[in-house]
């Protein structure tokens, strides 16, 4: 009896555990490491995934959660254990070091979905005040004595590296000549008022603080700190060349396969493609590759050559190596500046 009495409790306790394991098994859930300025397009991108899968998916509704920060810090979190079940970043870099040091994701990630895995971009743009009163129109104008300039610090900052990068790739179409693009490089940072660590320090010392003539950063965020801080204040000018700022995204391999979570986190990814996710994208001023929502949106984003990458430095390997690393160009450019 005793005997009996111990199997069948035994039988409710598994019982109860299956039960409890079935429910957590059958709630769809997804963490979305992401950078640190895309806040408040996920809130939205998420709030209308979760009516379209719960939609489909009556018996397995899902919760979305999110991480934030800048993208090399988040990228480093998820190498230390944070258990993403997709990236959307802001630097291709910080998606490759998955793969580089954790083995996390397979080489070939960017392969797995649409334009290199970017299913947005953007590209650099300046923020000057009202009347643009030193009439800055082109990277050019930012070597000019009278021009001060604030961007974020390309060592700590991606939105630094892109603005460097854009400088640079300007530079070098519009004189051909190396020699000639470090000594306007070496102009543009004598320029640079102050180097914030991050893209919203760099805003707080623009802005609030009133440094500088002219703010460097992403279109998308120069555009919703217009938004903000008031239109009539301030005027967003994209230059006539400029570079393509990829938005890399994927599903992190090792995470969505301890987690269960393989179907819903590639759905998820597939649906920032979709129609209604690129309408939503371009609402918080990002480009998107929908030819249709672009001709849509007409004025909204001007006209400008963009040149890649791969066009002026090979690849995102070469320009670490080459500009970003202790002693490279970067450094040397300062140094030759402060003479």
């Amino acid at each position: 009896m005793k005997k009996n009495r111990i199997t069948l409790l035994a039988i409710q306790a598994t019982t109860a555990l299956s039960l409890v394991v079935s429910s957590y098994v059958g709630a769809a859930q997804l963490l979305n490491s992401s950078y640190d300025i895309s806040r408040e397009l996920f809130t939205q991108l998420n709030r209308d995934f979760k009516t379209q899968w719960d939609a489909q998916h009556p018996d397995d509704k899902i919760t979305i959660k999110q991480s934030h920060a800048g993208s090399s810090k988040q990228a480093l979190a998820i190498l230390q254990g944070l258990p993403a079940d997709v990236v959307t970043y802001n630097q291709v870099t910080d998606v490759q070091i998955l793969h580089d040091k954790g083995k996390l994701i397979p080489a070939n990630w960017q392969q797995r979905l649409p334009n290199n895995s970017s299913p947005y971009y953007s590209t650099m743009a300046y923020l000057v005040r009202k009347g643009n009163p030193k009439n800055i129109t082109s990277w050019e104008d930012l070597t000019r004595d009278d021009v001060k300039v604030v961007f974020p610090n390309p060592k700590t900052s991606g939105n630094g590296r892109y603005t460097y990068l854009a400088a640079w790739g300007a530079f070098e179409k519009a004189y051909g000549s190396d020699e000639k693009t470090r000594e306007a490089m070496t102009k543009l940072l004598r320029n640079v008022e102050v180097f914030d660590t991050g893209g919203r320090g760099a805003t707080t010392s623009f802005i609030e603080r009133g440094l500088g003539d002219v703010l460097i950063s992403f279109e998308s965020e120069v555009n919703n700190i217009r938004q903000q801080y008031g239109e009539d204040d301030y005027q967003v000018i994209v230059p006539p060349v400029d570079i393509l700022a990829e938005f890399p995204v994927t599903w992190v391999d090792k995470n969505v396969e301890r987690n269960g979570s393989e179907t819903v986190a590639k759905e998820y990814l597939n649906y920032l493609y979709s129609p209604k996710a690129q309408q939503t994208m371009t609402q918080f001023n990002y480009r998107v590759n929908d030819s249709v929502v672009m001709e849509q949106k007409g004025s909204q984003f001007p006209e400008t050559s963009l040149f890649t990458i791969e066009d002026v430095f090979g690849d995102w390997n070469n320009v670490m190596q080459t500009h970003f690393l202790t002693n490279g160009v970067l450094d040397q450019l300062l140094a030759q500046g402060r003479r």
